[in-house]
């Protein structure tokens, strides 16, 4: 069961990750070892799934953000194999969701540029066949976080 004190340190982790287990601890109210506890059972109980570094995307030179909207005619386990197969080793390919509804699948891309976006296109309907696939481009983004609410724990 997590406590105001575990949604804490989640909500201060999701920001910095960085954080000295003393900063931690100061700004929940616990002493440094019951808060490196705490950040260990939080661990070992996976709300941590893990702990990385976020990019600047324009500084990487990635600024640009493409959405790719998949239909297929197949939706069998053969199907979805060659799919995961090709989608794996394209690193600008950074999110891919199975969708309900009339699309089969969105995937998020960054790039450089959309011309680029071309290479990546012929790669995949090289090695997959679609239905239909379209793509298109972000022109602003109005919310972009990788925290999640932490309310919901339990």
């Amino acid at each position: 069961m997590l406590d105001d004190r575990d949604r804490k340190i989640l909500d201060l982790l999701q920001q910095d990750a960085s954080l000295a287990v003393s900063d931690l601890a100061d700004r929940v109210n616990l002493s440094i070892s019951a808060c490196s506890r705490r950040i260990q059972r939080l661990e070992e109980e996976k709300y941590i799934a893990g702990r990385v570094v976020l990019l600047d995307r324009p500084v990487m030179g990635l600024p640009t953000t493409m959405f790719v909207i998949v239909r297929t005619a197949r939706h069998s386990a053969d199907w979805l194999e060659q799919f995961r197969a090709a989608i794996i080793d394209i690193p600008e390919i950074v999110e891919v969701h199975r969708m309900t509804g009339t699309i089969d699948y969105i995937l998020k891309l960054v790039l450089p540029r959309v011309e680029a976006y071309d290479g990546i296109y012929k790669t995949l309907v090289e090695k997959v066949e679609f239905f239909d696939i379209s793509a298109s481009v972000s022109m602003e983004t109005l919310k972009a976080t990788t925290a999640l609410p932490t309310h919901y724990a339990r």
